[in-house]
């Protein structure tokens, strides 16, 4: 029996994403879990919580073999400042840049089959200097995508993103032929890589209200959006569209899409959280390896408290699993 070894990266050290690994590791999974993170922190969240952990350490060399409930496997880095639960310290940056590096690198040499990443504090990272707009664009910048694309996925929905973490007053600009027609190549690709849909139905939205309204209520459509999904579709890609997203969001035409493509972050994200809030998985499409991610941010002030919620990293752990087997059966 194939057990894909999976990494996972325990986020921002104040915040929920420690909670999360000790408690997912009391559950029993088919796989090889390894988180990154120190050892002292994941010990006391484990006391903080209640929960009863044994900690060995990852060694790269041996065979994968499966979870064992109560354990968890580590591969150690240890955290530069002492964490206080709820409150941010850009000491400890590095730390968190330093987990994604090395489950990253870890993916891309095949060491890891997937890598799982808990939520992390972009302000932090930035006020510490490190350019870090989010983990799809710095993961791509580390494995050399060209063009990652952000898909956030609940039980009912998959929405796909053209632009990710740009200010709303960037979006039309950044809304090129190019972007877009990468982008639904990815997403057409990377549907069937990733899922087994090999002509996945993909609905694309407008960016202006009632999809531009011939171009009375904004040009993109007109001018970039229609001309690229044409010649998409001549070319052998399943595409509606454009619409505009109060349509393209209810129930006749969700069932009738595999995937919807949103042009800008808030136009399709606040759906699938609303759908699937805490099981939603972020998955990366458009790199080397293999990424999923929560669908939730750092949560602070839940941090140790034993009230967080850990359903969206079973998800992605889940996810993870599913995605790295499907790809070791296919080749």
């Amino acid at each position: 029996m194939y057990l894909p070894r999976i990494v996972i990266t325990s986020g921002e050290p104040a915040g929920i994403g420690p909670d999360a690994c000790v408690a997912l590791a009391a559950e029993p999974w088919a796989a090889d879990l390894v988180v990154t993170g120190d050892a002292a922190l994941l010990r006391s969240t484990a006391s903080a919580l209640g929960l009863g952990l044994r900690i060995e350490s990852y060694r790269p060399a041996a065979p994968a073999s499966a979870h064992r409930p109560g354990v968890l496997k580590l591969l150690e880095v240890g955290t530069a400042a002492p964490v206080t639960p709820g409150t941010l310290d850009p000491r400890n940056a590095r730390y968190v840049i330093e987990m994604l590096d090395r489950a990253c690198d870890g993916c891309t040499r095949g060491e890891f089959a997937a890598m799982v990443t808990g939520p992390v504090q972009k302000s932090t990272l930035m006020d510490a200097g490190f350019e870090f707009s989010g983990h799809t664009e710095y993961l791509a910048a580390r494995t050399g995508a060209a063009l990652p694309v952000m898909l956030l996925k609940s039980e009912r929905l998959a929405v796909a993103l053209v632009t990710t973490h740009l200010p709303l007053a960037q979006v039309p600009h950044a809304i090129t032929a190019e972007r877009l027609e990468a982008t639904l190549e990815i997403v057409h690709r990377d549907f069937g890589r990733h899922f087994g849909i090999a002509h996945p139905r993909i609905t694309v939205l407008g960016l202006n209200p009632h999809a531009g309204e011939s171009g009375h209520l904004g040009r993109e459509e007109v001018e970039v959006i229609e001309p690229v999904v044409r010649r998409m579709r001549e070319a052998g890609l399943d595409l509606q569209g454009p619409l505009p997203a109060d349509t393209a969001f209810t129930r006749p035409f969700i069932e009738k899409a595999d995937v919807i493509v949103a042009m800008y972050h808030d136009q399709g994200l606040p759906v699938v959280k609303h759908d699937g809030f805490g099981h939603a998985v972020n998955v990366t499409l458009g790199l080397p390896v293999l990424r999923t991610s929560v669908d939730h941010g750092t949560a602070l002030a839940l941090a140790r408290s034993g009230k967080a919620d850990i359903g969206s990293l079973r998800a992605a752990v889940a996810l993870a699993i599913d995605l790295a087997s499907r790809g070791h059966a296919r080749s």
